[in-house]
């Protein structure tokens, strides 16, 4: 497990061009709702004396007045997004189950359709730990796209089930019921803990999983989504410690870097590029570690089931045959011969 996790940090510093891609598509798939919710501030402030305290800093008066005046995105854009306060709220969304407002359920959709078309292109880039070129990694991307997107589709109703039947049992009946003659705020509040705990693995479960038919998916080019859910569940019942323990491994990175977060964020009244800044690079961070996931995995089942140098089908490579590409990749050690 420690060699997949380290193994999976070098694929990651040696892939430059993915976390650069995937931290820009990131970001590009928030610009059309801040471009629509600039539009609406510009409106809404004009020329007025409000709209230089708020290109200074925070200005909760006029904030609070905008929320008071708007409607649809503009009801979205609360005190809670700055900072840390960000990601608590959307910590709190997905362990409340909390209906997002469709703007952003549609935001939420589009992204993960733009994560599916990625995941194939991004996978295969890690598995073969090489440069492969803008036009083999978009293939991947098309090759794999509607086969994920059939994945997806498993994976969104296994979602739904738990956040629409399993987590409303859980709390409003199993915990309520738990709770019912209890008088002490505390434990109360530890007995929620540990429902949250409950759902919370759960769902990573589900997670680990759906991550594992995808690497099997792009490593041994399976085109059947039901077949690669299966051999993911075949791969982490045979190897349950190494699965698990590199997901909570990875885990701990991410808290690691929500914690870093939360103490080196400027406060609300610092000025607004600081707080963009820490945000941007928030993102970046959040990135790499979601490559971390991927390529961490990718290393831990190349090494349990892979045999040795195997990686993913080959890249064609016109006018070059598959082999010529693969013997190349091999180096010069692989034939005896020496390169001119």
């Amino acid at each position: 497990m420690r060699s997949s996790y380290s193994d999976g940090l070098g694929r990651v510093r040696r892939a430059p061009w993915v976390v650069a891609g995937t931290y820009v598509a990131t970001v590009l798939m928030a610009v059309p709702l801040a471009l629509t919710l600039r539009g609406m501030m510009m409106e809404h402030l004009g020329a007025s004396l409000a709209a230089g305290a708020a290109a200074r800093g925070v200005n909760f008066d006029w904030w609070n007045e905008f929320l008071a005046q708007s409607a649809g995105l503009g009801q979205t854009f609360v005190p809670a997004i700055l900072g840390f306060a960000a990601v608590l709220k959307n910590l709190s969304t997905v362990a409340d189950a909390e209906a997002l407002p469709t703007v952003i359920a549609s935001a939420v959709v589009a992204h993960a359709v733009l994560s599916l078309f990625l995941a194939g292109g991004i996978l295969d880039r890690l598995a073969r730990n090489r440069v492969v070129g803008a036009a083999a990694f978009f293939s991947a991307c098309g090759v794999y796209f509607f086969r994920f997107l059939r994945l997806g589709l498993v994976a969104g109703l296994v979602y739904w089930q738990l956040f629409t039947r399993v987590h409303p049992w859980l709390f409003d009946e199993v915990l309520a019921d738990a709770t019912r003659d209890i008088t002490v705020e505390r434990t109360a509040f530890v007995y929620r803990l540990g429902f949250y705990a409950l759902f919370g693995a759960a769902v990573l479960a589900v997670n680990v999983v759906m991550d594992y038919a995808k690497i099997r998916a792009v490593v041994e080019d399976r085109r059947s989504m039901l077949g690669a859910l299966a051999a993911s569940l075949r791969f982490i019942r045979h190897h349950p410690g190494a699965a698990v323990g590199l997901y909570l491994a990875n885990t701990l990175l991410f808290l690691a870097v929500v914690a870093a977060y939360a103490v080196a964020v400027p406060p609300a009244t610092a000025p607004v590029w600081a707080i963009v800044g820490a945000g941007q690079l928030y993102i970046l961070l959040r990135v790499i570690v979601r490559l971390q996931f991927a390529a961490s995995q990718t290393a831990l089942f190349q090494s349990r089931l892979a045999h040795a140098g195997y990686t993913a089908a080959p890249v064609p490579k016109w006018p070059d045959s598959p082999a010529v590409e693969a013997v190349s990749a091999a180096g010069p050690g692989a034939t005896g011969a020496s390169t001119p």
